[in-house]
């Protein structure tokens, strides 16, 4: 059974570029050209296809809306960026909202299949600027929650532990022996120092480690 592919591209030499290599493709089959916002979200939820290759400006909206619009009800359909966008807040905010995969407008046309089928595959394809973009921001990432962490005074990292560890504020306060309001005080420190907001985020910060 092929894979169905729906292409939104507002450019129609570009999308029709895309529509014949799709379809001379013997696994792959070009079910749907769209070429605004609008369209798609009339028509994308209807076909649910497989795999959308979406560009990011449309005439009418961004791709990433359209996206972010549609996806609560396209569980199984991976959506690939398709764009000539490639700086960090496009980047991200596709991947964010629940883009699978994201390509730079230039890629070879071998390229642009092999991806579709990574998609479909549960791969998340992606050009190799955009790649390397998203690893140095998770490397970035990881160096703040480090020092967020090396903040931390020893004992505010140990009660962290223990409330990791599944204790409850009671508990941990008589293996420190201290009041539980003194801990109350200790966690909301932790609170301020990691910028959390309560017990199950700061307890991802320590995980994430």
């Amino acid at each position: 059974m092929s894979i169905k592919v729906a292409v939104v591209e507002d450019e129609k030499h570009y999308n029709n570029a895309l529509k014949k290599i799709i379809d001379n493709d013997s696994e792959l089959d070009c079910v749907a050209q769209l070429y605004s916002g609008a369209e798609s979200l009339a028509l994308l939820k209807e076909m649910k296809p497989d795999v959308v290759l979406m560009d990011i400006k449309l005439p009418d909206m961004s791709g990433i809306e359209v996206v972010s619009r549609v996806i609560d009800n396209m569980s199984e359909t991976k959506f690939i960026m398709c764009t000539s966008f490639e700086d960090d807040a496009h980047i991200y905010d596709a991947l964010k909202t629940g883009a699978s995969g994201y390509l730079i407008k230039g890629e070879t046309m071998d390229k642009i299949i092999a991806s579709i089928k990574d998609v479909y595959q549960g791969g998340a394809p992606m050009s190799f600027g955009v790649a390397k973009r998203v690893l140095q921001y998770f490397r970035e990432e990881k160096t703040i929650v480090n020092q967020q962490l090396n903040d931390l005074s020893k004992t505010e990292f140990e009660i962290l532990e223990l409330l990791a560890k599944g204790y409850l504020y009671k508990e941990i306060a008589e293996i420190k022996q201290v009041t539980i309001d003194t801990i109350k005080k200790h966690v909301s420190n932790i609170y301020k120092k990691l910028h959390v907001n309560n017990k199950v985020e700061a307890i991802n910060i320590l995980k994430n480690l």
